[in-house]
């Protein structure tokens, strides 16, 4: 129990996840209906809420986790709730779209989940390669719901090109991440503040 303890910062992120897979086996395994994304979008949005609550009340000292990569502070305690209320309404609005039963799937609330998932990553991020897997984990799951509209010429359009300037973009990313390793020894951003500031850069 005290080893699963260490985990508690993190809960957040371990509740969307969780929630994100549970989604996915439901939808997968129930009937088919022509409104079947409606009841897995109320179920995302509670998860949704309930990981704000979470993130909200969580302590107010400064915990990091995995060897120091992730990090929970008051910063991306406030960024997470703010994260996890707009993945909310952005739902919310999605089941309120007069056009819904053409495009809502099961699979539009997962991927929120997972792109809020990679989100927290990214605010809780303390180096360079937890950073772009946060940027990954959204990217993949933002690239499906840009193009989820398949009937139509644009939405297929937009995730076309979204996922052209995301794995450009990710490219470069990562090979910045590789050259700053590569003269400082480090992808910490705590050590990497440190090598700057005592001005062996």
């Amino acid at each position: 129990m005290d080893s699963l303890a260490v985990y508690a910062p993190a809960l957040p992120e371990i509740l969307l996840s969780l929630g994100a897979m549970a989604l996915l086996m439901l939808g997968a395994f129930q009937l088919e209906t022509d409104h079947r994304g409606i009841g897995n979008g109320w179920l995302a949005i509670i998860i949704l809420i309930i990981a704000a609550v979470f993130a909200g009340l969580q302590d107010a000292t400064r915990a990091t986790l995995f060897d120091g990569s992730f990090v929970i502070d008051g910063f991306s305690r406030f960024f997470k709730v703010l994260m996890f209320l707009g993945s909310a309404a952005a739902l919310v609005l999605c089941l309120g779209a007069p056009a819904r039963a053409s495009w809502l799937r099961f699979e539009v609330p997962v991927l929120v989940l997972l792109a809020a998932t990679g989100m927290a990553m990214m605010v809780s991020a303390n180096d360079l390669i937890a950073l772009y897997l946060g940027l990954e984990l959204m990217s993949l799951a933002l690239y499906v719901l840009a193009a989820i509209r398949r009937d139509d010429v644009r939405s297929s359009e937009a995730g076309l090109k979204y996922f052209l300037l995301g794995a450009l973009s990710s490219c470069m990313l990562l090979y910045g991440a590789s050259m700053i390793y590569g003269f400082a020894g480090t992808t910490s951003f705590e050590t990497l503040a440190e090598f700057v500031q005592d001005g062996s850069a």
